[in-house]
């Protein structure tokens, strides 16, 4: 079984968020260790793809996945 790529990995994490956050925790573990397969520092999110989709709630996620050691950016709307 191959190791999810970054983008595979953004992409479950939007499911997660989608569906109340479930298993997002075991999703945010992917994605750093795909980061760090990959040699990236940050992950970037489309603010679009949001559930909240607003400063506060992007802001949060940030400081989220800030504690589990993952750097979050935001693409340009």
């Amino acid at each position: 079984m191959t190791e999810p790529s970054v983008a595979d990995a953004t992409n479950r994490i939007y499911e997660s968020l989608q569906a109340d956050n479930a298993d997002i925790d075991t999703h945010i573990a992917v994605l750093k260790a795909a980061l760090a397969r990959e040699g990236l520092k940050e992950a970037t999110f489309d603010p679009a793809r949001l559930v909240q989709n607003n400063r506060s709630g992007r802001k949060r996620m940030q400081a989220y996945f800030r504690q589990r050691g993952v750097t979050v950016t935001f693409s340009d709307p």
